[in-house]
């Protein structure tokens, strides 16, 4: 009886170990095989509504340039700076300004959000006429205007263009880009861009890349960080595939600032979905790694026609008839050399690492693969969104 009850208790652990080792195994097949999920702080996913930078512009005169500037033919230089000189009191002829060391500008900046009166700005400044170097110039008192004309910053000071060109009797070395250049904290802001911020009742989180389960996985991670009041609706709820509004709930009433910094350091699972970008200038391709496609055969071979062309001199012989030339004849020869074309069979499913591989083995240059993809892409076998920049 006793050797039943030991034969039994042996029975049930190897079992029992039967049963672990098997839940180990799935557990390392989910693990293995799971997509992978790539989080992101939502502060770099995304912003709120409002908060965002705005552009500004002017027309200015940079002064100070060493022979480098507009020539006389440029008739909006010689009108600036005689209207230039007329507000202060001095009255010139237009036609008797020479503006080689003045230069014609238009200055831009941008005016990030919660600027206050006084805050400092980097400008960009850049020649509209023919002037050759803004080297060693001072950008004039220039009003920066928004969209809605009104000046929102005022700029002045010396620029500075990183770089140089000179030379004579025909040479000339030039470095970086002369006609444009920087002020570093060459404006001052002097309108802020109306915002209200403090006591408000909701917030609009907007995505960079629009998706609808990256929306509704934010939402749901504001719920479960917020919790929410008893009985209310949900703190946040996705409006679509790029927003989800966000309710100010009772605990944050008046700490806007600390709710929305909470939220923008919560991690996000995001998604997105396949995508071929391809620069057909450059003859760069970028693909995530979720790119897949179909049963498909690839054939690449390439047909290569050279034209040579030689001039010959056909000059009359002692017999020819008075009046002959010697004239030129071209004389042109064709040739065509077409490579053999290789074939590659792409299993369904492939990943782009395969791809790529399966490519490079028959020799593709990335000019190649553009057409290749785009074929693919015509053959329906390519399950991505292709991008031709």
């Amino acid at each position: 009886m006793i050797k039943i009850i030991l034969a039994k208790k042996r029975s049930y652990r190897l079992l029992n170990f039967i049963l672990f080792l098997f839940a180990l195994a799935i557990l390392l097949v989910m693990t293995f095989y799971a997509a992978p999920s790539h989080a992101a702080r939502v502060k770099d996913i995304a912003s709120i509504e409002g908060v965002r930078n705005n552009a500004l512009i002017g027309y200015g005169l940079v002064i100070g340039l060493k022979g480098t500037g507009d020539k006389t033919g440029t008739f909006f230089t010689v009108q600036s700076l005689s209207s230039m000189l007329s507000r202060m009191g001095i009255s010139v002829d237009p036609t008797s300004v020479k503006v080689k060391n003045v230069a014609a500008v238009m200055v831009t900046a941008t005016l990030p959000p919660f600027m206050r009166t006084g805050s400092p700005l980097d400008v960009v400044v850049s020649s509209m006429g023919d002037a050759t170097s803004l080297q060693g110039g001072t950008l004039l008192l220039t009003p920066l205007k928004g969209a809605d004309q009104k000046v929102y910053a005022v700029a002045q000071g010396s620029v500075s263009i990183g770089g140089f060109i000179g030379g004579g009797e025909g040479d000339s070395t030039q470095k970086n880009h002369p006609t444009a250049g920087r002020i570093a904290n060459g404006a001052f802001v002097e309108r802020e861009v109306p915002f209200r911020f403090a006591n408000r009742d909701h917030f609009k989180i907007l995505l960079r890349q629009q998706d609808f389960t990256t929306a509704l996985r934010l939402a749901d991670a504001i719920n479960k960080a917020l919790g929410g009041d008893p009985g209310d609706l949900p703190v946040a709820h996705p409006i679509d595939a790029g927003t989800v509004e966000l309710r100010v709930n009772k605990a944050f009433k008046g700490r806007e600032v600390a709710l929305l910094a909470m939220i923008e350091t919560l991690d996000i699972p995001i998604d997105f979905s396949a995508k071929v970008v391809v620069n057909e200038r450059t003859g760069t391709i970028v693909m995530g790694d979720r790119v897949r496609i179909s049963d498909v055969a690839v054939a690449h071979g390439n047909l290569t026609i050279r034209i040579k062309t030689e001039f010959q001199v056909s000059q009359p012989s002692s017999f020819a008839p008075q009046g002959s030339e010697t004239v030129v004849v071209p004389q042109q020869d064709a040739d065509v050399v077409e490579e053999d074309s290789k074939i590659v069979m792409m299993r369904g499913g492939t990943t782009i690492g395969t791809l790529i591989q399966g490519l490079n083995s028959i020799g593709v240059t990335p000019r190649d693969l553009i057409s290749i993809l785009q074929a693919i892409k015509a053959a329906g076998a390519l399950h991505a969104h292709l991008e031709i920049l």
